[in-house]
């Protein structure tokens, strides 16, 4: 097991908000729009230093939509930014009407995202935005695991013409990844290469994959661990060629297993390789106030779930 270590810890919205920053410097077309969250979503930087191209639209998350549609007319490219639950949900209208439909290069920037949004409880803990936005046609998704790959992909997204919904959140998590990294929409990053069973897993769970790969390697499980950060689109080759050589695959996720990334791997295999799969995911139910600590333990999204479904899926090959 290739061994990975951290000196640091962030949030991955902090990730965003330096992510922003930069491409702001980099692209004067680079609007951002909030919907009074600024400190939430980290955009101080952007607004310090680019004021002529901030709009606070209020808490008016469905104008905010219309708006950004409306400022891709003239060539301009809007991040959006809220907490996810008000990124999909509560605008998922205007998202398929004013954007996807009509391909519009909106950048929709979505913090506090899933359980680890904590106390505030199961109203703002939206385990099913994925799934939403996933199938909506034309719309890329990405949820990257850690400050540096948020970073990343942040400014990354400036490049790609078109929609793309960008999930990131609150607690602060190890940093792992290079902090030079280029990121590529669409390609897994290889974690570790193994031989008795695949791990997929996306964003914050990608580290519990990595602790949960250390603790099979002491028990002599080779796990091979892939981080899925493009969740639409998918990585298809990498998935295939992974489970070809495994024979069985587990995918972790902080949200909603049905409709989430675990579905969309299921998908790949029963069409060209079936193999076992267990879910590591919430099982189709709502969040609750707690620590984001205690809810990733009281809902299994962590190492010791990803090290319990890796044991079942094996012995089902």
């Amino acid at each position: 097991m290739k061994k990975y270590t951290y000196t640091d810890k962030k949030d991955t919205r902090s990730g965003f908000g330096a992510g922003l920053h930069e491409v702001g410097k980099k692209n004067s077309n680079v609007v951002a729009l909030c919907a009074d969250l600024v400190g939430s979503l980290k955009m101080d930087a952007f607004i310090k230093d680019f004021p002529e191209r901030f709009f606070q639209i209020g808490i008016a998350e469905a104008n905010m939509m219309g708006i950004a549609s409306g400022l891709t007319i003239g060539g301009k490219i809007p991040y959006t930014g809220t907490f996810a639950n008000f990124s999909t949900g509560r605008v998922y209208d205007q998202i398929r009407q004013s954007i996807a439909y009509s391909g519009k290069n909106v950048k929709i920037c979505a913090s506090h995202a899933g359980l680890t949004l904590g106390e505030d409880g199961a109203t703002h803990q939206i385990l099913e935005d994925i799934g939403l936005m996933k199938m909506l046609p034309g719309m890329t998704v990405i949820n990257p695991c850690d400050y540096n790959q948020t970073k990343a992909a942040t400014i990354a997204i400036a490049d790609y013409d078109g929609p793309v919904y960008l999930r990131f959140g609150r607690p602060v998590v190890p940093i792992f990844t290079d902090p030079d990294q280029k990121f590529e929409i669409g390609k897994a990053w290889m974690v570790n290469e193994g031989s008795d069973v695949t791990i997929i897993a996306t964003g914050h769970l990608v580290w519990e994959a990595i602790q949960a790969g250390e603790q099979l390697a002491a028990v002599g499980i080779d796990a091979e661990i892939i981080n899925i950060h493009t969740i639409k689109p998918l990585d298809e080759e990498a998935i295939l060629k992974s489970v070809a050589k495994t024979g069985c695959v587990v995918t972790a996720e902080e949200h909603n297993r049905l409709g989430g990334l675990g579905d969309s791997v299921s998908q790949v295999l029963v069409k060209n390789h079936p193999a076992p799969q267990e879910y590591v995911a919430v099982n189709d139910s709502f969040g609750e106030s707690g620590t984001p600590a205690q809810l990733m333990e009281k809902y299994g999204l962590n190492a010791a779930s990803i090290v319990s479904a890796a044991q079942k899926v094996i012995k089902r090959k």
